[in-house]
């Protein structure tokens, strides 16, 4: 039993900002996010959009047509919307919502966790963040503060528990989400807009304690490495004070930024990281962030997704690059069957990016920004930065069009040695006035991205040649 008053915080956002970002998250890049619950059963949403894309024709048409198939019981108070007519034809009008928590309880009794844990130790994640409770308000824990509105509104198994212990077994932190601000069974009017949103968060004192003993018990069972709140948190549950004894029971974890925001700005109480959502930054910040997205454009399983609406291992590659080149971590989410299975397509593609790590993981993990995020070579491939101590490394998305190649933004000092992550021995290069120019071995092999280790740093042109 932890006690927390034995914290060094005070749970004000001057003592909690005090908080040092721990080295294990600032080196992770990579995260597994994972979405399973009662949605993970009927698992349907509109597609071909992503909703950062939607909302721009209106939030309304976005949460009408919400491709987060998670939010299907929202989504469902759309009599006219696609949701609700594929519910009826395939469930029946008069199928609640709350029946699928049963269907999800039976299918989850023979579930394993370590499948999960190899699948994501071979992606190359450091974390895993698991969603205890999203916006249905159903508990993926056999919890001791049960839904006073919906009868067991739970997982009996510990689910939870389960995948932590498998998660740590392999070497990997454990993180838990946590939906703070929304709980339907609590406000059961749909969300329609951005003011339903901000209408949507209980603000009563019965929830407020709920919420907070929920998250107490969470970080009590489990010490999760990562404290993941989402969609606000109402502001009698007093989230400063939870910051402080979390602290006290983790004090190497990290709390993100959606206890007072929806994941793009810096919380106006305290926050280790900010979380934007389907979307990448323009440039390197100081501040750290997580880049979070689902495979699809869904967080939830969507089976009615195809091929073309799954990135591709090469652009999860990219994705992955230029974040972690703009100060960034990657939280790829899963979306699993309602029976724990993995889609095929999705790990697939976990594997195909854990076995580019394999070879250029170096230029990845353990990390930091350099001097620019970004540039391009004179034939226009674009080009991301990371640095370490003892090298900076520059890492070509995609395969060239030819063997030689010219990045005009560099000039090499003497005594450089350039390497290609993956091959033995130094690459061949001259550094004249139009720029860095090498000669790349075996060009036509298929990778995602090809990773140069350069040592001693490079000189950066501020106006490259042309």
């Amino acid at each position: 039993m932890y006690d927390p008053g034995v914290s060094p915080y005070t749970p004000t956002k001057t003592s909690l900002d005090e908080h040092a970002l721990p080295s294990w998250f600032a080196d992770a890049k990579l995260g597994i996010f994972v979405h399973w619950g009662p949605y993970s059963v009927p698992a349907w949403a509109p597609t071909g959009v992503t909703l950062p894309e939607l909302a721009k024709q209106g939030f309304e048409k976005a949460f009408a047509g919400n491709p987060y198939a998670e939010w299907y019981w929202n989504t469902l108070a759309f009599p006219d919307g696609a949701t609700r007519a594929h519910h009826d034809a395939t469930w029946g009008r008069d199928f609640p919502y709350e029946r699928f928590a049963a269907l999800f309880r039976d299918a989850t009794s023979d579930w394993s966790a370590e499948p999960w844990a190899r699948l994501f130790a071979r992606a190359g994640a450091r974390y895993v963040v698991l969603t205890t409770k999203h916006h249905d308000g159903f508990l993926l824990w056999p919890s001791a503060h049960a839904s006073p509105r919906l009868r067991d509104w739970h997982s009996e198994r510990d689910l939870v528990g389960d995948l932590t212990r498998a998660v740590r077994a392999a070497g990997m932190r454990m993180g838990l989400y946590y939906s703070g601000g929304i709980d339907w069974p609590f406000e059961g009017r749909p969300v329609r807009d951005i003011a339903g949103l901000m209408k949507a968060i209980p603000q009563g004192t019965d929830y407020a304690r709920y919420a907070d003993a929920h998250w107490r018990e969470l970080i009590e069972r489990y010490a999760p490495s990562v404290l993941w709140n989402d969609i606000g948190y109402p502001k009698a549950a007093e989230p400063l004070r939870l910051m402080a004894d979390y602290y006290a029971r983790v004090p190497d974890g990290v709390v993100n930024n959606r206890f007072t925001t929806f994941g793009y700005e810096r919380s106006e109480q305290h926050s280790d990281f900010t979380t934007p959502e389907y979307a990448v930054l323009a440039e390197a910040v100081p501040d750290k962030w997580e880049a979070c997205r689902g495979v699809g454009n869904s967080f939830g399983w969507n089976r009615a997704e195809t091929e073309a609406d799954l990135l591709s291992v090469e652009k999860l590659v990219h994705l992955l690059v230029d974040v972690v080149s703009k100060n960034g971590n990657l939280l790829l989410n899963v979306g699993p069957t309602g029976d724990g299975t993995i889609p095929f397509a999705q790990a697939e593609r976990l594997l195909g990016l854990g076995g580019w790590l394999d070879v250029n993981g170096e230029a990845i993990f353990g990390t930091r920004p350099w001097r620019r995020a970004a540039t391009t070579t004179s034939d226009g491939q674009e080009l991301r930065f990371t640095r370490k101590a003892d090298a900076v490394y520059a890492l070509l998305l995609g395969e060239p069009p030819r063997q030689r190649v010219r990045i005009p933004a560099l000039e090499a000092r003497p005594g450089t040695r350039i390497e290609l992550l993956g091959r033995h021995g130094a690459l061949a290069f001259t550094s004249e006035a139009d720029g860095l120019e090498l000669t790349l071995p075996g060009v036509g092999g298929g990778s995602p991205a090809l990773a140069l280790r350069i040592v001693p740093e490079p000189v950066l042109r501020e106006t490259p040649a042309t």
